[in-house]
């Protein structure tokens, strides 16, 4: 899969992959199909793994060539060592987790840094839906309110202020439209698609 290829599939992956650099090593969180990863591996020689639970997505990502492995996201990254990844990704996966905090400050402690990325609860068109009275639908938030997997709802500014919490430092922050181009103008109104690039703050003195 080329970059082209991969932005028919997904702008927002081809936008993202920008961001990590050539020969990293990698964990995806969540890696769904595993088309990042196999982008990642063929065309930009990256190494690592994907942790996934669907059996389904599982198995298309093993079809890929992907280092994968099952496992429930909610129970850490407890196999990893401090440090263990050059990039974690965990793209549209945070949302879906019951206990956010404590799998973002593991990201971050397994990775030099990490990308996550999330729908956007504050894009404009969410805003009117719920004007209307009605739970939003759209192409970020493509499920219906009873049979949704997102657990969580964040505005670009409420992970900025968990980010602030869990004492790490926004290296980029980009909010994407439906179609994978950058907004900015209003990001955090008129962008479906927020995501940002975090490290641990450096301690003073080191």
């Amino acid at each position: 899969m080329n970059i082209d290829q991969l932005e028919s599939v997904r702008p927002d992956l081809a936008f993202i992959a920008h961001w990590v650099k050539p020969k990293a090593h990698v964990l995806d969180v969540g890696c769904g199909d595993g088309a990042m990863m196999g982008f990642l591996q063929a065309d930009k020689q990256c190494s690592g793994y994907g942790i996934e639970i669907a059996d389904d997505k599982l198995l298309e990502s093993a079809q890929r060539g992907i280092n994968v492995i099952q496992q429930d996201m909610e129970k850490g990254l407890g196999l990893f060592g401090d440090n263990s990844f050059d990039t974690v990704l965990c793209l549209q996966s945070l949302q879906m987790m019951q206990h956010v905090e404590p799998l973002l400050r593991d990201i971050v402690r397994v990775g030099a840094e990490a990308i996550v990325s999330f729908p956007n609860f504050a894009y404009w068109p969410h805003r009117v839906a719920l004007l209307r009275g009605r739970m939003p639908v759209s192409k970020s938030l493509p499920y219906q309110w009873f049979d949704t997997p997102n657990v969580r709802c964040a505005t670009i500014y409420d992970f900025e202020e968990l980010a602030a919490e869990c004492g790490l430092e926004v290296l980029e922050r980009v909010a994407l439209a439906e179609d994978g181009a950058v907004v900015s103008f209003l990001p955090n109104l008129r962008g479906s698609l927020a995501v940002f690039r975090l490290r641990k703050k450096a301690r003073p003195g080191l």
